[in-house]
């Protein structure tokens, strides 16, 4: 039975913990409380401070530690790996300010996408960024702070115990059962996964994911989830604003999930030749002579130069070196965007071919691993082809 597991600090959250476990059991759900208090221990849950600090790999004594901040994040990576252990979390509901909020949603994001995640904090109205990350966290804010119940915290708690709740006691029906596959686009690579999407046709089911920081995250979380089979990694310019500095990098563990998984992989160098920034006045200074294109009145692209796209490379070659699953990466030697073409903004083919190079230098090839020049535009049918022939060869 899937049971909603309801999450806070008993010492100083209680009424509010209890009223919401109330009210899920009213409605049908099976409830199981957690205290993640790192000071004093409140009697009233199902699971103690003690029990889920054991769980640090430490020990508790890594959590209990007296200092607040140290035993917040000690507290936070022994609940995720508490709820690791249970195989009836069907769902979560967390209640708590900065703190609570900080303590609590990593094991929220810990957990597979699917499963329900609701966490009403009070700084769920600003930039919920590094609460929810590539997750499904639902972030509801308290309007009041968490503090009483009250006229407003009652409504706001409830709300939510009553989502859970319906969560929890009504299964999704069962949908699509292809295989899933994972694509990447950007704007200027659309081109070229619409044609892939049309020849996979209805034997997959694709998700494509937006390729702005959080999309590639996702898309990898989803394959470390088990949820996604396969890879069409088409578009990788998350790790040109990481490398370089723009607004939707990538993190160091691009391509981790690809590795520890070993899921097949098709990738190729999709708007490798351009780094985001917000509005034009957004632009550092530093880069107020390079090429810049006005892509909208809220994104500026910034072409990147030889040297940027060595280390684009070399940051490549060293994630794919270590994919010891099936990889194929692709090479677009007719332009990585539509930018990146004859008569176009960002045409540069000096900066491609450092791309292109510094990536056949330095990728291992194994006969599972490839790296291949294709004589086409990365929006070319030819190239679409061509990374499908790739897919089925991995795939199958």
């Amino acid at each position: 039975m899937a049971l909603a597991y309801v999450i806070g600090t008993f010492d100083t959250k209680g009424a509010e913990l209890r009223y919401a476990a109330e009210l899920l059991r009213a409605a049908g759900a099976g409830v199981v409380t957690v205290d993640v208090s790192t000071r004093e221990r409140d009697a009233s849950a199902d699971v103690t401070p003690d029990e889920v600090a054991a769980h640090h790999p430490d020990g508790a004594d890594a959590v209990f530690t007296g200092d607040r901040g140290s035993a917040v994040a000690g507290m936070a990576l022994a609940l995720e790996r508490f709820l690791g252990t249970r195989d009836d979390v069907g769902g979560v509901l967390g209640l708590g300010g900065s703190g609570g909020t900080a303590l609590v949603t990593p094991a929220m994001r810990a957990l597979p996408v699917g499963v329900g995640k609701i966490m009403v904090s009070t700084v769920a109205s600003g930039n919920v960024a590094a609460y929810v990350d590539a997750s499904d966290i639902a972030m509801w804010h308290s309007v009041t702070d968490v503090a009483g119940l009250n006229r407003i915290s009652r409504r706001v708690i409830g709300n939510a115990a009553h989502a859970l709740a319906g969560i929890v006691t009504h299964e999704v029906p069962a949908g699509d059962d292809r295989p899933a596959v994972g694509l990447t686009m950007f704007g200027v690579t659309t081109t070229c996964v619409t044609a892939v999407t049309e020849r996979l046709g209805d034997a997959v089911d694709p998700l494509v994911f937006h390729a702005t920081g959080t999309g590639g995250r996702a898309m990898e979380k989803l394959v470390d989830d088990g949820l996604v089979g396969s890879v069409l990694d088409i578009t990788t310019t998350e790790v040109c604003d990481m490398v370089v500095g723009g607004v939707f990098p990538a993190t160091e563990d691009r391509l981790g999930a690809i590795a520890r998984t070993g899921v097949p992989y098709v990738g190729s160098c999709g708007a490798l030749d351009m780094v985001n920034f917000a509005g034009r006045a957004t632009v550092p200074e530093k880069f107020a002579d390079r090429n810049l294109y006005e892509h909208n009145p809220q994104i500026t692209l910034m072409r990147t130069t030889p040297e940027e796209c060595v280390e684009i490379a070399r940051f490549l070659a060293r994630k794919l070196n270590a994919c010891e699953g099936p990889v194929r990466f692709l090479l677009p030697s007719g332009g990585v965007s539509a930018l990146d073409a004859p008569g176009q903004a960002f045409w540069d083919p000096e900066a491609d071919e450092a791309l292109f190079a510094t990536l056949e230098a330095e990728v291992r090839r194994t006969d599972a691993r490839r790296v291949e020049r294709v004589p086409h535009h990365v929006n070319d049918p030819e190239f679409a082809d061509a990374l499908v022939r790739a897919w089925l060869e991995v795939s199958q």
